[in-house]
């Protein structure tokens, strides 16, 4: 298929940025799109310009490095991380439009990379446990029900992308945070600090700049794991709880 892309270019953080217009063709349909991007990089190359810089990583939709805003959606038009999404989703002839994470928290490194080392800095305010160092515990030594082993399970597989922020009108992080508080929460080892965690966390996601929560929803519509709205519910929930503790 024939394409035409326009790509968000931009040299580093403190230049200004600009859309930029490329023609590619003879695109397969079983590329992903980042293999779409890769053959764009080589046209660049052997023609003497700057390749156009992205994240990639595991390209197995595990790590959460690849995210685009592609046509104003996140991740593209499937629900699924950009890497997993192919070329067979768009049409011959379509224009493409390909932009970095909007997002004040996410600020522009370099073209379509974006620094979401905010997101490490929250969880470095309390996605952890404390536990005793020595040999691993016995199988089973702390029972878990099974509805609160499968929910930390579904909501532990959130993997920090970053596009339920992009998605969200009000730039903000809820569900990402939503999803760690609740996995954490839901398991005995971690209660001992659940009070103290979901407290300094949502104070670290101010501080870092995201907007609040209204329940609009797109994050979840946009999440490539399908994490639920409810996790925000949970936040809440527990966030009340320690502070009315005095927390």
């Amino acid at each position: 298929m024939n394409l035409t892309l326009n790509i968000w270019r931009q040299a580093s953080a403190s230049d200004k940025g600009a859309m930029h217009r490329y023609k590619l063709e003879g695109i397969s349909e079983d590329m992903s799109f980042l293999e779409m991007l890769d053959v764009l990089n080589e046209q660049l190359n052997e023609a003497g310009e700057e390749p156009i810089a992205f994240d990639s990583d595991c390209r197995e939709g595990i790590c959460g490095m690849c995210g685009l805003m592609i046509n104003g959606q996140a991740h593209g038009p499937e629900v699924t991380t950009t890497c997993q999404l192919h070329m067979r989703s768009f049409k011959d002839g379509d224009d493409i439009t390909v932009e970095p994470w909007r997002a004040d928290p996410f600020p522009v490194v370099k073209d379509l990379v974006v620094d979401r080392s905010a997101f490490d800095r929250m969880i470095q305010n309390g996605g952890f446990i404390s536990a005793n160092t020595g040999s691993a515990p016995d199988a089973h030594a702390a029972p878990v029900e099974k509805a609160l082993a499968d929910l930390a399970f579904d909501v532990a597989t959130c993997i920090g992308c970053g596009a339920c922020v992009a998605a969200c009108p009000n730039g903000s992080a809820s569900l990402f945070l939503g999803a760690k508080i609740t996995h954490l929460g839901s398991l005995p080892q971690g209660q001992p600090e659940r009070d103290t965690r979901v407290v300094s966390m949502v104070g670290q996601h101010d501080a870092e700049g995201f907007g609040g929560c209204t329940n609009i929803g797109e994050c979840a519509s946009a999440c490539p794991k399908e994490i639920p709205l409810d996790v925000i519910s949970r936040l809440n929930k527990d966030l009340r709880t320690a502070m009315a503790q005095g927390y």
